[in-house]
């Protein structure tokens, strides 16, 4: 099969299996804080100062983030790198640490608008990804969150590759139409592996 069939074989079979999700991640409830219910959740977001701004926050567990149950918001502060939350109804240590592990999430909605360049993790999962020679690497199966730049999980016909999100590797990156080009920097692929 040549790589053109490999690709098309893979769109046809991977039509419609990403849906846009309802719901984005802004944060993991880490532990109780306190015998209030206060939680301590860890920031999963560049903005975190806009949590105060939702009236609700939705939570989920991590394997079923589509199964979200809705709190009112009572309040947030920031303490020592994470955010210190109160739901209503969470009103004691026990309550707050049925929550442990929880995603907090706010609707796709309400989320802040994205400058620019800018995306969500789920806009790049299934985007398919070609060399500048127009070699079909395969498409985005994962995002990697490192702190210093994203590194994108490629999986295809020559195994999984793992491509840092800068400006010397990712040439063009297109979430309408799902396409991102790459420069592939000595040692990215194993010796081999085609």
């Amino acid at each position: 099969m040549t790589r053109d069939e490999q690709r098309d074989s893979a769109k046809k079979g991977s039509e419609g299996t990403n849906p846009e999700p309802s719901h984005i991640v802004v944060g993991r409830v880490r532990r109780p804080h306190g015998i209030r219910g206060e939680m301590r959740v860890e920031i999963l977001t560049d903005y975190p100062e806009r949590v105060v701004q939702h009236d609700y926050l939705y939570l989920a567990r991590p394997h079923t983030p589509d199964d979200v149950d809705r709190y009112p918001l009572e309040s947030v502060r920031p303490h020592k790198g994470v955010l210190l939350i109160k739901l209503e109804g969470v009103d004691d240590r026990d309550a707050a640490e049925e929550l442990r592990g929880m995603l907090v999430q706010v609707p796709l909605e309400e989320a802040v608008p994205l400058e620019e360049g800018e995306y969500y993790h789920f806009q790049l999962i299934g985007v398919d990804v070609e060399t500048e020679t127009g070699e079909w690497l395969g498409r985005v199966a994962d995002v990697i969150a490192t702190g210093a730049a994203d590194v994108f999980v490629v999986r295809g016909p020559r195994g999984e590759v793992l491509l840092p999100a800068i400006e010397d590797v990712i040439l063009e990156l297109d979430t309408e139409e799902r396409e991102m080009t790459v420069h592939l920097l000595p040692g990215m692929l194993e010796e081999g592996s085609a």
